[in-house]
């Protein structure tokens, strides 16, 4: 076949590809009418994880799964646009790796609310403002994200989606390297990139900002001033990357979370996030995780928080596989009650799965 051959197929090709996607749009349209009918959520990460489940199970000869899930993510992205438009409140300015995990998850066709904190984030979300909030929790390097889990004690919203993204930082500036004089960025980032800033600029002045698309404005406007930050603040703020991939493990993923004012329905693999304060008594925190080994639940997670009201008075945020409906998460939180002073479930949903 010749050149003009194939690329006369590829254009058949591309208009039945259009009118499916148009298909499948008016069947999506006719989804969240019956949803809008019965007031349920438009956005549902059951479901979301379905379709994900489904595209791993397929075959494909040549284009990678990761690239069709990219593909539907902005398709389910336009659909559900056209069912609702969906906001979603995130930890800004635009190009923080909250907001690119957030693009990841929701796609562009939704409306974007940069925050300038997590509290403000869970606030949009209670009061309406916007519909979902995407925080950052922990990091492979660094570990828990404090602030992140404090928040979840007294707000009333639910967990009701994760993220795992995948970060790598890198040195941006509008000077050459030699001419740095300070670096900006969070204290999280300078803690995952400690080991390349000691041995490449030990004698430069770290300044913690807010988040990491401050840092690269910071830096945009002062001689010899630099920041650690995404490639999308490079581009955003017209910044020179002197330095790629600078987080010192190769594998470096922050968890981010999905809250919601609802919980998410049942899937084949599902988590289920609680937070508990236990009993001021000698074995109180064996006593409270023994339901858990009596049932078989496979706890992923544990960490304490203190609680701020009393000293030596600690919170355990605890993760476990399995959906709040699940008989044996039932029966497990149940007794678990009758064990401590306060539990809380902080909602179920699909967890991240590669595969």
């Amino acid at each position: 076949m010749s050149l003009e051959d194939l690329r006369k197929k590829i254009d058949g090709l591309d208009e039945k590809i259009i009118e499916l996607i148009n298909e499948r749009t008016k069947v999506a349209l006719e989804i969240g009418k019956l949803k809008q009918a019965k007031a349920s959520e438009i956005y549902s990460p059951a479901r979301e994880s379905e379709i994900y489940q489904k595209i791993d199970s397929l075959k494909t000869d040549s284009l990678p799964k990761d690239s069709l899930k990219t593909i539907y993510k902005e398709i389910i992205s336009a659909s559900r646009a056209l069912e609702k438009p969906i906001s979603v409140a995130y930890l800004g300015p635009e190009a923080t790796f909250t907001h690119l995990a957030s693009l990841s998850k929701f796609g562009s066709s939704v409306q974007y609310i940069p925050c300038a904190s997590i509290t403000e984030v869970f606030a949009e979300v209670d009061h309406r403002r916007a519909d979902y909030g995407v925080i950052p929790v922990e990091n492979s390097i660094e570990g828990a994200v404090s602030h992140s889990l404090d928040m979840f004690i007294d707000a009333d919203l639910k967990i009701c989606s994760e993220i795992l993204f995948e970060i790598s930082h890198n040195l941006m500036a509008n000077c050459d390297l030699k001419q740095v004089k300070r670096i900006y960025s969070k204290a999280e980032v300078f803690g995952q990139c400690r080991l390349w800033l000691e041995i490449n600029m030990p004698r430069i002045e770290l300044i913690e900002m807010s988040s990491t698309s401050q840092a690269a404005q910071r830096a945009q406007k002062e001689d010899g001033g630099a920041a650690i930050a995404s490639k999308l603040a490079a581009t955003l703020y017209n910044l020179n990357i002197l330095a790629e991939g600078i987080e010192d493990l190769a594998h470096n993923v922050t968890r981010f979370l999905v809250v919601g004012r609802h919980m998410s329905a049942r899937t084949k693999w599902d988590k289920t996030s609680i937070v508990v304060s236990i009993k001021d008594k000698v074995g109180a925190l064996y006593e409270m995780l023994g339901p858990i080994k009596k049932n078989r639940v496979n706890m992923t997670k544990i960490e304490s928080r203190p609680s701020k009201r009393k000293a030596w008075d600690y919170y355990f945020f605890i993760d476990m596989e399995g959906h709040v409906e699940d008989p044996k998460i039932k029966k497990t939180l149940k007794m678990m009650e009758e064990r401590v002073r306060f539990l809380k479930v902080l909602g179920s949903y699909p967890t991240f799965r590669t595969s």
